[in-house]
């Protein structure tokens, strides 16, 4: 499948200054996308951008993967209802090496450049930044930018000069990456366009040079109609420090069926075939969940490793699908530990009571009594002591790991 047809069926158009998208097929070219360091961590909806930047560069088109250590010192306007707090030079430091180390997770052996916006931005002066970037745009279009419209119109909360440059400054890297790399084009998600098109103009009025864009939409919960990527505890982050590798599985795991034709085409590297094999045979059997546990594996897999996968994709078979408890290593034992509360205790009641399934004792011996109880699939009814790691299940899916050292 060629490039253009690739992006296309993927669901990754939305607006582009190329005349033609068959151009990319044709018309190798060297690009680059860009994450701020706001955090130290990409969220899945910088991931969807990263998957298509996979296709871009596996069709033979050259990556520059851009964090912005000078932009992310301002912060994006864009998507903000008001200003952003400044972060400290230190945070954006650890920001920065964060999202290095996801580039080189996400993109693997594939081949690619990484720049920092504040290596150039260091050593320019603001007269200089004014006389050489500022006189080329013109402050009627800067307004009409939707982001500056819905700070500075009626009930909005205004927007500072610093956050009003932003554009400016985004502008500016891709004039220096079009100087220093050869980049022609930018690649974004939809809400960057206004921002992408500031550094398409620059090139044109100084260099006379020709620059495009390629946007992709933001992608859509098709139930809720809101962004996809959020959970009722927040963002789902590519960290396993901010979202556990079991949770990114479980979000995964627990898309709607109306989406999950769009997430495997979005978020893996499956076929047109292989998809369209999992959708039919997810059809047949709705109950199975076929398809999205296969994109749980798939993405957990892309973000966390094969290994990471195989543990949370076992531990989910032993939680909730009857999976053997016994067959469990180690390792995956440790990595269930982090999910469920966990207890070197070896009597059961004191166990419950530990791991908070029970708030007392007494609590712990009615439960036990009533059924609510039980070990591989026995319901108790007594006190006991267990030998060697043990998994207790509480009514329908609440459990617990007791005699375990981890």
């Amino acid at each position: 499948m060629k490039l253009s047809e690739e992006l296309q069926w993927r669901g990754f158009v939305h607006q582009t200054t190329l005349g033609n998208i068959a151009e990319l097929d044709t018309e190798p070219r060297t690009f680059y996308w860009g994450v701020d360091p706001s955090a130290d961590s990409m969220q899945v909806g910088n991931f969807a951008i990263a998957m298509m930047i996979r296709h871009f560069i596996s069709h033979g088109h050259k990556a520059v993967l851009l964090v912005g250590g000078a932009t992310g010192m301002i912060g994006d306007p864009g998507g903000k209802d008001e200003e952003r707090q400044l972060k400290p030079i230190e945070e954006i430091e650890k920001n920065k090496a964060g999202i290095v180390a996801q580039y080189k997770r996400v993109f693997g052996d594939l081949p690619f450049t990484v720049v920092d916006n504040y290596e150039w931005f260091k050593d320019i002066s603001y007269l200089n930044f004014l006389r050489d970037v500022g006189k080329h745009f013109s402050m009627t279009q800067l307004l009409d930018r939707d982001f500056v419209q819905s700070r500075i119109g009626e009930g909005g909360s205004g927007i500072s000069y610093a956050e009003f440059s932003y554009s400016l400054i985004q502008g500016y890297d891709f004039l220096h990456l079009f100087r220093t790399h050869g980049v022609t084009l930018q690649v974004c998600g939809s809400d960057q366009w206004g921002n992408s098109i500031s550094g398409v103009d620059l090139i044109r009025k100084i260099e006379g040079g020709e620059a495009h864009i390629w946007s992709a939409p933001l992608v859509i919960n098709k139930v809720t109609g809101k962004k996809f990527g959020k959970t009722e505890g927040g963002a789902v982050w590519l960290d396993e420090q901010k979202t556990s590798v079991f949770s990114f599985y479980q979000f995964w795991l627990n898309v709607d069926d109306a989406g999950v034709a769009d997430y495997l085409k979005i978020y893996t590297l499956l076929t047109k075939g292989e998809i369209e094999a999992l959708l039919s045979e997810s059809q047949a059997a709705p109950h199975k969940r076929i398809a999205q546990k296969r994109l749980a594996f798939e993405i957990t897999k892309l973000v966390h490793g094969q290994a990471r996968a195989l543990a949370v994709q076992k531990i989910t078979d032993v939680l909730f699908d009857g999976g053997s408890f016994d067959s469990m290593t180690t390792s995956e034992l440790q990595e269930l530990s982090k999910e469920i509360p966990s207890t070197s205790e070896s009597r059961l009641i004191p166990a419950l009571v530990a791991t908070g399934l029970a708030t007392s004792n007494g609590e712990a011996r009615r439960l036990l009594q009533s059924g609510a109880i039980s070990i591989n699939g026995q319901k108790l009814v007594e006190d006991m002591t267990v030998s060697g790691p043990t998994l207790v299940k509480k009514g329908k899916n609440t459990f617990c790991l007791i005699s375990f050292l981890g």
